[in-house]
């Protein structure tokens, strides 16, 4: 009784309090808004409409990989839409990307077997694989679905034309190619396939006045589509309007930087106004855009051998002529010496003129007998092959000074391969 007591300790009083009381305030007002582990977090969602206007806006700025890409995001939030797998194709076709969009078509027809415009874009991506024939049968279906769509008129058209001339389509393809432009004008006016369909059409009937006009009218319908300005400047080229053609071309290397076309069709331009330096820079840049491309390491090729370049020129048309790989990396497809293609054996003898300048003659001496035994009615080719034979002779006795000829002597540029007769478009 007579030991002190302790006085209280006022601040351990007020922590504990402070504690208890924060210890309710999280237990009421936090804990309560923290998810359980394993439970989704929920988002807002985001309607797949959205996702097809943004691919459709995307399209219409010539913006075709985000277009894709948006239509994809579609596809994700709307699986089982056949429509949006068919949107998502055509502009694969705009973009080149043509086995995606026949992949594309064809998820489509999973979905719904009785799509027409499924058949008829699967039939477009075909057509612009080479593979005419299926894409006729494929396109047939389409008409079969849907008799009264321009669209799909317009297609027809351009397969028509394609098959006419890959010599594969009925007798009268021509003369139907025609006809269903028309009808696709006629049912679809304000559409960007119909007038490309009847410009593709007066252009391989050499009506390229004409075609252009028809080209433009799509244009103002979407003016940043690329293949639609390289469509204009082919046509311009073709009559020697190489200004404008090349305008036309850089515009639709701007619209789309990745398609090593536009590059090509430089190149080629510059080479027939005899501006080779600018046109192999040109073929560079193509071969750059898509290195496994045979064709263009051909038109590489020619260029270098018109600027002197043997060896760079050898090494390149050696890729077209046996196949290989180049120091990147990249695997090139030996294309098969055939009659009829004139740029094809431009390829060949520019490759054995190379040879010989080099005075590989083995090599040359056998590209020269394979274009006789080859191309014998390809007055360039049998040309190009002679001079071998004399360069090559020339050789034994000693190693002359060669200068480079005219190309239009010895080695003429490979052109395009030929259009159809002319044929009047009322």
């Amino acid at each position: 009784m007579t030991r002190r007591r302790r006085r209280p300790n006022l601040f351990l009083i007020i922590s504990l309090s402070l504690l208890v009381l924060g210890g309710a305030y999280v237990n009421r007002y936090v804990v309560i808004n923290v998810q359980p582990l394993g439970v989704p977090t929920s988002t807002a969602t985001r309607p797949p409409e959205s996702y097809v206007t943004e691919a459709q806006d995307l399209f219409r700025q010539g913006k075709l990989l985000q277009s894709v890409a948006a239509y994809q995001q579609a596809v994700a939030a709307r699986p089982d839409d056949s429509s949006v797998y068919v949107e998502m194709a055509r502009v694969q076709v705009w973009a080149g990307q043509y086995a995606d969009a026949q992949e594309s078509a064809e998820n489509a027809l999973l979905l719904n077997n009785n799509n027409a415009m499924a058949h008829a874009v699967r039939a477009w991506a075909l057509d612009f694989q080479g593979s005419h024939l299926e894409a006729l049968a494929a396109i047939k279906t389409a008409l079969e679905l849907d008799p009264n769509n321009g669209i799909v008129h317009a297609y027809y058209a351009e397969i028509l034309i394609d098959a006419y001339v890959a010599s594969v389509g009925p007798i009268n393809s021509l003369e139907l190619a025609i006809e269903e432009s028309k009808v696709a004008l006629a049912l679809a006016p304000n559409t960007v396939e119909a007038y490309r369909a009847r410009g593709y059409v007066l252009e391989n009937t050499s009506n390229y006045g004409d075609a252009i006009t028809y080209y433009q009218e799509a244009i103002k319908l979407n003016e940043n589509i690329a293949d639609l300005h390289l469509a204009v400047g082919r046509n311009y080229r073709v009559q020697g309007i190489n200004d404008l053609a090349i305008q036309e071309f850089s515009l639709a290397d701007s619209l789309n930087p990745n398609d090593p076309n536009p590059d090509y069709y430089i190149s080629r331009t510059y080479a027939s106004i005899g501006e080779f330096g600018k046109a192999a820079q040109y073929a560079e840049t193509a071969v750059r855009d898509n290195p496994s491309d045979p064709t263009l390491r051909g038109n590489l090729g020619v260029m270098y051998y018109n600027n002197a370049l043997w060896k760079d020129a050898a090494d390149q048309l050696s890729l077209v002529v046996n196949g290989g790989d180049d120091p990147d990396g990249a695997t090139i497809e030996r294309i098969e010496l055939v009659p009829g293609d004139v740029r094809l054996s431009g390829y060949y003898y520019t490759f054995g003129m190379a040879l010989a300048r080099l005075n590989r003659c083995g090599e040359a001496l056998k590209i020269a007998q394979l274009l006789q035994d080859r191309v014998p009615t390809d007055e360039n080719a049998m040309i190009n092959a002679v001079r071998m034979v004399e360069i090559c002779r020339a050789n034994l006795d000693a190693t002359p000074t060669l200068s480079l000829l005219e190309p239009g002597t010895e080695v003429a540029a490979p052109t395009e391969t030929p259009t159809p007769t002319p044929t009047p478009v009322p």
